[in-house]
């Protein structure tokens, strides 16, 4: 059987054609499943009967099953616990901006990167999600909201550059304008820093935004929050960065949480902001550490975290203090996944 989500128009114009059907064919299913949300191959009418039924016999439509939907009280976060066919949860969240719907995707069931401030990693990593499943994750939303997505970030659960091939195929089909013709500038990937496959994005020269989770100023204090820094040294990686800057010409952003006397002092904060200002139009991204008092970690105060901002600026960087959308449904920055292991203990699975 072949699964339709995620199929480019050239594949599926060449099952289409190789099923004894024109070309033209392929184009009309696409409609039907990006632009009207139809996912029953028996209710897509402008096909003639004889398809309808020779796709059902060869075909499927799958959509993970939304086990439940959170809404923050001012509407602007929304988050959808999923399930996959083989019973496996992710989550993923759409954030209303002023310009418009972003949607975060996971790429991965769980996280095998282990970094101590994120839920996702908690239980390690179950597998990949495959390209049907990160792509199915923005149609569930677009088909739930009846508005068109403004921009995507690969910033749930999972590490993106793990799933490379996965995730790039995701990417490029999402690009394509028969699904949701969302352009590649308008797309974030995050990694916390795998170098080989940094390499590997920056040699695709898609103009997409790379954010690097830095979250710390050297090899010492990375490994202690970061099991990969002991993996790939601070400076490989900030390498890495650089060629996919030079590669891509597009900016980079440095994801950086900020954790209570663990990441924020002001030599940290000038650390910082000597490591951003050798990037040109850099932006960093500064994250209150999220939900993580369980096991002591904890944000700095209003006033720290505008001292350490004004640091980094210093250097004549770009400084951005994350807004908190969704902390109150475990959905901002950190926090997926917590609502999956809840969802274990309440039997759900």
């Amino acid at each position: 059987m072949i699964e339709l989500i995620g199929l480019s128009l050239p594949a599926l114009s060449k099952f289409v054609t190789d099923g004894g059907f024109p070309k033209f064919r392929a184009k009309q299913i696409m409609d039907y499943i990006y632009q009207r949300h139809v996912f029953s191959m028996e209710d897509m009418l402008q096909l003639p009967q004889t398809m309808r039924e020779w796709l059902t016999t060869h075909c499927t439509i799958t959509l993970p099953t939304v086990v439940r939907e959170s809404t923050s009280s001012d509407g602007n976060t929304k988050k959808l616990l999923l399930r996959f066919s083989d019973g496996h949860q992710v989550e993923t969240v759409l954030m209303k901006q002023h310009y418009g719907n972003s949607v975060c995707l996971s790429s991965q069931v769980g996280c095998a990167m282990g970094c101590i401030f994120c839920a996702s990693t908690t239980e390690g990593l179950f597998r990949n999600l495959t390209v049907a499943e990160i792509v199915g994750q923005l149609l569930l939303f677009e088909s739930i909201i009846k508005e068109e997505v403004h921009s995507i970030v690969v910033m749930g659960s999972g590490e993106p550059l793990q799933n490379f091939d996965h995730t790039m195929e995701a990417l490029q089909f999402i690009h394509e304008k028969e699904s949701f013709n969302i352009g590649y500038r308008r797309m974030t990937v995050s990694t916390c820093g795998l170098v080989p496959n940094i390499y590997r994005f920056a040699e695709l020269g898609l103009p997409i935004t790379l954010a690097l989770s830095l979250h710390a100023t050297t090899d010492e204090s990375r490994k202690k929050i970061m099991p990969i820094g002991a993996t790939y040294a601070l400076q490989d990686v900030l390498d890495a960065v650089a060629e996919y800057y030079r590669q891509t010409d597009r900016r980079v952003t440095f994801e950086y949480i900020l954790i209570q006397d663990v990441n924020s002092s002001e030599k940290e904060a000038h650390e910082l902001g000597m490591i951003a200002k050798e990037f040109p139009h850099c932006n960093v991204n500064l994250i209150p550490v999220n939900g993580n008092e369980h096991i002591n970690l904890y944000k700095p105060s209003i006033k720290a975290m505008q001292e350490f901002k004004s640091i980094v600026e210093s250097y004549g960087v770009s400084v951005t203090i994350r807004k908190e959308m969704g902390d109150e449904i475990q959905a901002a920055c950190g926090q997926l996944k917590i609502q999956h292991q809840q969802s274990l203990k309440e039997g759900m699975l």
